[in-house]
């Protein structure tokens, strides 16, 4: 017989009991969220911070501050958003603090590419890049880093769940507390200032292209 996967529903509604519990004295509890949550949130940290040492870090701190935190979450409806939001903002402070570290360091290929979907990172598809592709690569991965500290909490949140963690414009706008109309824009906003960051990086692209030496 074929287990089915539970509903959004049957998860948000399991989530709250055991909040409840957790709330109630019940430590067991809190693991049940830990377990049903720490592989997104993992995911996500480490397509933020670009390494498993910092993605584990990010982590542990969003579950002990969502378990600090967690009498604030009896008015909310989903979990999973909350401590997504809290690990996303907590992951930034984290970038933040190592921006003065080698700033070309790469973030892995695979989750440089599914992290931008807008074509922001269209320039390292090729299966085996040339040297000087590479470093375009890491400098590109460097700058995206950086772009990303220049937008504001918000704006970071709901580009990493729309585009990193595919979210939808629901659970950005309640994790933003905001309303759809809000969120959506909040998602074009941080769009937008992305891309105005990495022109010069697109621009390179197209002149390469143009004089046929594209990378």
């Amino acid at each position: 017989m074929k287990r089915m996967r539970p509903s959004v529903e049957t998860t948000i509604e399991s989530d709250a009991i055991a909040v409840e519990r957790t709330l109630a004295g019940d430590r067991d509890a809190f693991r049940v969220l830990v377990e049903r949550h720490s592989r997104n949130v993992y995911r996500l940290a480490y397509r933020m911070t670009g390494n498993q040492q910092d993605a584990e870090e990010v982590v542990q701190e969003a579950f002990l501050r969502a378990y600090q935190k967690l009498s604030q979450f009896a008015s909310r409806a989903n979990f999973g958003t909350w401590v997504y939001r809290i690990a996303a903002n907590y992951a930034i402070d984290r970038m933040r603090q190592k921006k003065n570290e080698d700033s070309n360091r790469a973030l892995p290929a695979r989750e440089t590419e599914d992290g931008l979907e807008m074509d922001l990172m269209s320039t390292v598809r090729d299966a085996a890049p040339s040297p000087e592709r590479l470093a375009q690569s890491g400098q590109l991965a460097a700058q995206m880093r950086r772009a990303l500290l220049e937008l504001t909490p918000a704006e970071r949140t709901a580009f990493v769940m729309r585009h990193w963690g595919g979210s939808g414009i629901e659970e950005i706008a309640d994790a933003l507390n905001s309303s759809a109309s809000a969120a959506k824009n909040t998602v074009f906003r941080s769009v937008q200032k992305l891309r105005k960051a990495l022109e010069p990086f697109v621009e390179q692209r197209g002149q390469s292209r143009a004089i046929g030496t594209q990378l």
